[in-house]
């Protein structure tokens, strides 16, 4: 269960009823969603909630039980990694459309790193129990779901890949 303290600096947009037209069209924008036709945007926002996350305001921490994944509407957010030395390394920045804390929500395992807005942003967000609840109760969305992130994840693999073996070029 996600405590008030989790979500510290983050603002529900809207809910209920009146707020679903708006979410879904929030939905719409997604890339990750575009293949999904309006019913589907419709039963998807069931489980998925929009925020706004004002400048400098901590996302997730690193180490931290993953709890949800957010999707970047607007804004941006970034992503540090702590060194040995407890400093802090930006190591990304999600721009809009992209996702971040989704290896939390499949894994159970703590946050990798940090994320902190770096400057005002929308998100939307998917619990890990809202996740669940999705799972069992939509179970065909949800496999389209979850191969749209081992997309994702894959992607993000090679990429990693790819600067390591740069990385690794140069060093010789």
């Amino acid at each position: 269960m996600i405590e008030k303290s989790d979500l510290d600096g983050l603002e529900l947009l809207g809910d209920g009823e009146s707020f679903r037209e708006e979410l879904c069209r929030l939905i719409e924008t997604v890339p990750m969603f575009g293949d999904l036709a309006h019913a589907e945007v419709q039963t998807l926002a069931r489980y998925i909630r929009a925020y706004e996350a004002k400048k400098g305001t901590e996302i997730f921490r690193e180490g931290a039980k993953g709890q949800f994944m957010c999707i970047v509407l607007s804004g941006r957010v970034d992503i540090f990694k702590e060194t040995l030395e407890r400093e802090k390394k930006k190591v990304a920045t999600v721009r809009p459309g992209k996702s971040l804390g989704e290896m939390s929500l499949l894994d159970e395992l703590p946050y990798s790193a940090t994320a902190l807005a770096s400057e005002d942003s929308q998100l939307l967000m998917l619990t890990k129990m809202n996740f669940e609840r999705f799972t069992e109760e939509q179970p065909l969305l949800c496999n389209m779901l979850l191969r749209q992130i081992a997309r994702l994840m894959s992607l993000r693999l090679r990429q990693t890949t790819g600067i390591l073996l740069d990385y690794l070029s140069h060093d010789s």
